[in-house]
């Protein structure tokens, strides 16, 4: 062996050396953080960004909470209030992240007690960027002081956003968060706000996330997208859920961006299939409307209670769509205690008729099942080798199918 030959095998080996303890180094930076206990249902609560963008206040935020608490919608499981971007005013002398005194002249203290007298958990928005999305002052450099703030305050979840953050490690990043949490003692549901871009369901758990968003921001649009593509529609985010589902379970879920239920961009029927795909999905669900001023029909579609029910089932299975023709589809998710919810989905602009063999959704070719009627609440006629729907345009039936 020559010395060239020599020089370049040491050089080889001493490369080797590095790459192999960084890697290790990296394993043990990345060591799975211990669940936090929380959220081994999909939560459920009121956000404000959808419904009212930067135009919060105090004012707003605790009228929300209690039309949560007068609306019913607080019994059939919303429980967290959340306010967006927006809350922020400067840091103060020392650091410590301050709201906005115009905004919120009472504190968030003030406010999160507010809301816990009336029986329900109090959220707050970051960014693991310098700056929000709307420039105000990001967590950057200041995870583990804002979070101990955050505890004082009375926290009970935080959503934490992706924007001026391109230089960061997605992971790296959600992992420091997670931590600062952690250390500072006070229990909080983390909801990981990256948009899907690092494939957050690959990791997200091993961080301490209890739910995080697979896709850009939701738009109030049954179909296409805006804002040059960033916007997405129910039926553009709905066709990039398929394959996700092995991440979903107690403590950590899939999170396809919050409910556009009752905000005007689409019809009702449109909304009653939002909801109960975003509940085959085992999604969070955070409404975003004014919950002060919704229609009956709004708050009819948000209070489903066995709709609802298929959201929170205790098994944590999410669904899969396990037929598409064309503008058909088929999503199928198995229940504790040994049933199935089964959605029919009409993409169409026309009403349609569905139907499909048992066998495909997941029961003998022979097989007869009891048929509720999971929107209507009713109990149908048995189902013998197949099951089938009148399916109004762009809407769902929805049914619980349990073998006899």
């Amino acid at each position: 062996m020559s010395m060239r030959q020599v020089l370049q095998w040491g050089l080889a080996l001493v490369c080797g050396l590095v790459l192999a303890s960084a890697d290790a180094r990296a394993q043990i930076a990345f060591q799975p953080r211990p669940s936090n206990g929380l959220a081994l249902t999909p939560p459920m609560g009121w956000n404000s960004w959808n419904g009212f963008g930067c135009k919060i206040n105090e004012a707003t935020l605790r009228a929300q909470a209690d039309a949560l608490v007068s609306t019913g919608m607080r019994e059939a499981g919303y429980i967290y209030v959340v306010v967006d971007d927006c809350w922020h005013g400067a840091r103060d002398a020392h650091g410590d992240i301050q709201p906005d005194p115009v905004r919120f002249p009472s504190g968030i203290k003030a406010l999160a007690h507010y809301v816990h007298a009336r029986g329900l958990k109090f959220g707050i928005y970051s960014d693991a960027g310098a700056g929000t999305c709307q420039d105000k002052p990001g967590s950057r450099g200041h995870e583990y002081q804002d979070a101990a703030q955050y505890a004082r305050w009375g926290v009970d979840f935080l959503k934490y956003d992706w924007c001026n953050a391109e230089d960061l490690n997605a992971r790296s990043a959600y992992a420091t968060m997670s931590d600062a949490i952690r250390a500072a003692g006070r229990p909080m549901v983390f909801s990981i706000c990256e948009w899907g871009l690092h494939q957050p369901a690959k990791w997200g758990a091993s961080v301490g996330g209890n739910l995080w968003r697979t896709t850009f921001d939701i738009w109030d649009h049954w179909s296409g997208r805006g804002n040059k593509g960033l916007w997405l529609s129910v039926t553009d985010i709905i066709d990039l859920q398929p394959g996700l589902e092995g991440a979903a379970g107690p403590g950590h879920w899939n999170d396809p961006d919050m409910l556009e239920v009752g905000n005007g961009g689409m019809t009702d029927t449109e909304y009653r299939s939002h909801f109960a795909l975003w509940a085959m999905l085992a999604a969070p669900l955070f409404a975003g409307n004014d919950l002060a001023h919704m229609s009956k029909e709004t708050l009819a579609i948000l209070t489903a209670p066995e709709i609802i029910a298929i959201d929170q089932d205790r098994l944590g299975v999410q669904g899969r769509r396990v037929v598409k023709r064309g503008d058909q589809e088929i999503w199928t998710r198995p229940l504790a205690g040994g049933a199935t919810a089964v959605l029919f989905l009409n993409r169409s602009d026309t009403e349609t008729r569905i139907q499909q063999d048992l066998a495909t959704l997941g029961f003998s070719a022979d097989a007869e099942v009891k048929v509720r009627d999971a929107w209507r609440r009713r109990d149908m006629p048995h189902a013998k080798s197949q099951l089938s729907a009148q399916v109004p345009a762009h809407g769902t039936q929805v049914y619980i199918l349990t073998p006899i």
